[in-house]
Formats: C-alpha cells, sequence, structure tokens
C-alpha cells in the first residue's frame, strides 16, 4: 500500500468484509427508512418545546439546510469544482469505481452514480443534525445525534460510497448548511413570537 494516498490508505483500513448480516447493517443504516422515528420523535419534540408555527418553521429551515446541503454535494461531484478551486484536490470517482483501490475494497452494491466528492449523506445528515442539536439544545441530544450522523458517515464508507475525505468535506456543507438555517430559524421564530 505505499503507493496509496493517506485517504485510500484509510479508507482501506475502515472498510471490510462483515458478511451478509453487516452489509444489510449498513445498508440500512445507510438509508432512510429506518430513521422516519427518529424525524417523527425531533418534529414531536420541537412542537412540544415551541408550538406548532415553530416546528413549521424547524421544518421549511430543515428542508432549506438539506436541500441546501444535497444541491451543493451535487455541484461539487459533477462540476469538478473543487478541482478547479485547489488544484491539489483528487478529482475522483468512488472508491468502488476507483481503479486504484476497487480491487481491494469490499463494495457491496454498485447501484451509485460514479463520482463521490462531497458526500450528501454526510452533508445532509450533519445539517439535521446540527440544526435539530442546536432547536432541541438538550445535551444528550446533541451526543445521540452526532454518535447517528458519524454513525451514517462510516456506514457510506464501509459500502465503498466515499474516501474519509470526501465524507469530510461532506460534513462540513452540512455543518455550515446546519448552522446558517439555525440561524435563520432563530430570527423567524422571534419574528413570529413578537407578531
Amino acid at each position: 500500500m505505499a503507493n496509496f494516498s493517506f485517504d485510500e490508505r484509510l479508507f482501506l483500513w475502515l472498510n471490510f468484509d462483515g458478511g451478509a448480516v453487516m452489509d444489510y447493517i449498513m445498508s440500512a443504516i445507510s438509508g432512510t427508512a429506518m430513521w422516519i422515528p427518529l424525524y417523527l420523535a425531533v418534529a414531536w419534540v420541537v412542537q412540544r418545546k415551541y408550538g406548532w408555527k415553530s416546528l413549521g418553521l424547524f421544518i421549511l429551515c430543515l428542508a432549506l439546510a438539506m436541500g441546501i446541503a444535497d444541491m451543493l454535494c451535487g455541484i461539487f461531484k459533477h462540476t469538478g469544482l473543487l478541482k478547479n478551486l485547489w488544484a491539489s484536490f483528487p478529482a475522483r470517482n468512488r472508491p468502488m469505481f476507483d481503479v486504484a483501490v476497487r480491487d481491494l475494497a469490499h463494495v457491496v452494491s454498485f447501484a451509485h452514480g460514479p463520482y463521490g466528492t462531497v458526500s450528501a449523506h454526510a452533508a445532509t445528515t450533519a445539517a439535521f443534525g446540527l440544526l435539530s442539536a442546536m432547536i432541541i439544545g438538550k445535551r444528550w441530544y446533541s451526543w445521540t445525534i452526532a454518535f447517528i450522523v458519524l454513525l451514517i458517515c462510516y456506514s457510506r464508507i464501509y459500502l465503498a460510497c466515499h474516501f474519509p475525505q470526501d465524507i469530510a468535506l461532506g460534513l462540513g456543507v452540512g455543518l455550515i448548511s446546519g448552522w446558517a438555517m439555525y440561524l435563520l430559524w432563530r430570527k423567524l421564530d422571534i419574528l413570529l413570537k413578537n407578531s
């Protein structure tokens, strides 16, 4: 592995064949369906703490945060924008399609687009996690949602969908988007309560 970059070596260290059960678990973690109860619970907590109008604002700001994060990731993936802004940045495929590592990686499914930089899963879950943690404002929830976000991010490495650098960039995009929409939510919620 002497010819691999640090990111490729880290990916190969984190990616392993856990068998059919682990493949199923990581695919479920990476999906949406198993997280629906969490989304509903967060909506319930926000409604109980702030009321229906604030919940509506939360849903609007959450949709904007996740939508902006996903859109930015799509722009980075499909335009090569990062390569143009940062000449040393590796414009590359997902690990499952990357010639350097694909034969060494455990790949669960090839049902993905070829490009992986920046991870939209990492970005949208980070946006959800930060926005909901800031609004709920409970330490236990912040730690729980941080663990869930990192677990979802790890599932993308396990499934050979992203290199760790793709995940880190996605987390950055999501945290910025989530923070911006939290500031918007706070401002709009104050206006709503004062009207």
